[in-house]
């Protein structure tokens, strides 16, 4: 089976909002405080700005989702 490259998962414990990103590296990050963690670990001279734009598309991903649930 193929995975979407983002996911978007809640917490009902608490209002946080998550993306997760499940290809290399994976990581997920909550929408909420910003909070990003890795679950992988790579060189960062590998990865070099990657993750920074990892990120951004994340945010993307998750406000073109919640956008879509707006209409």
């Amino acid at each position: 089976m193929k995975y979407p490259r983002f996911l978007i998962a809640d917490n009902t414990e608490s209002d946080f909002m998550y993306v997760i990103h499940t290809e290399y590296p994976r990581f997920i990050l909550n929408i909420n405080n910003d909070e990003l963690e890795f679950w992988e670990s790579f060189d960062d001279d590998e990865m070099k700005g990657e993750y920074e734009t990892l990120v951004k598309e994340a945010f993307d991903f998750y406000d073109q989702e919640i956008e879509k649930y707006d209409e």
